[in-house]
């Protein structure tokens, strides 16, 4: 029994172009095709698309995924063994966001009640990194600018639950944006277009009236500063790049 490429891509929750990208590169070649060239994926396919995405949602880029797969070249597949890998990763990563989702708890709660974190809980929290270092850093490069004052005003309004609302939203869009770049869509394409207007959106629902010239001044620094750039990369390699590019052309679109 074989499936179409867009059967496979609702049974996985992945777009046909994703499919196709992975056709392209010789991740995932469909076992069969129709006389007319359509593809068709059967049990094997299924069973190596689900290994992919695995590893896909544990971090691993398409060229590492690929390596694992096939042994580094080898061809010798043991499907046992890719489970026990994962396994292994998956109790590594659930530990890891366990703590972490722990030590953010801690974060806000100190923050919503008005307590000062020590300098271990910072370290903790932040990862070696003080988060006081970066506020002076923005109020010496944006602290006359009326965006700073607004941001500064409403987030002192923020409850706990509208911190979790704001960093729900963020994650649902960057996995989203993730998706996109992965698949390949251009950054003067619709979606990519639509999904930079949701970005300039967020910023204006949670921190200050983001005007498209404003927009295209964050893109340019989401690629020029190097922290955000490893902060949208981490995401998924070039979406800073992608990302300044759909908010230039978003911009456009909306004649500015």
């Amino acid at each position: 029994m074989s499936h179409s490429v867009g059967q496979v891509a609702g049974f996985a929750g992945v777009t046909v172009r994703t499919l196709h990208h992975y056709d392209e590169i010789g991740l995932l070649v469909p076992s069969e095709r129709t006389p007319a060239g359509h593809r068709r994926y059967g049990d094997a396919d299924l069973d190596r698309l689900q290994q992919i995405l695995f590893y896909r949602e544990l971090g691993f880029p398409l060229d590492e995924v690929a390596a694992l797969l096939d042994d580094r070249g080898t061809g010798r597949i043991d499907p046992r063994e890719h489970l026990r890998r994962q396994h292994g990763l998956l109790l590594a990563r659930i530990e890891k966001l366990q703590r972490m989702a722990a030590a953010v708890e801690r974060a806000m709660e100190a923050r919503t009640m008005g307590i000062r974190l020590t300098p271990e809980e910072k370290f903790e929290v932040f990862g070696g990194k003080d988060p006081e270092e970066h506020a002076e850093e923005a109020e010496r490069r944006w602290g006359g600018t009326q965006e700073y004052a607004e941001s500064q005003r409403r987030a002192a309004r923020y409850s706990k639950d509208d911190w979790k609302r704001m960093q729900a939203e963020a994650e649902d869009w960057g996995g989203r944006y993730a998706a996109l770049v992965e698949a390949g869509e251009p950054p003067a394409g619709e979606r990519a277009m639509d999904l930079a207007e949701d970005h300039r959106r967020h910023i204006s629902r949670w921190f200050y009236d983001c005007s498209y010239d404003m927009h295209r001044c964050l893109g340019g620094m989401y690629v020029a500063d190097e922290r955000f750039k490893e902060f949208y990369d981490s995401m998924r390699p070039g979406l800073a790049e992608h990302l300044r590019d759909a908010i230039t052309a978003n911009a456009a679109r909306h004649g500015m």
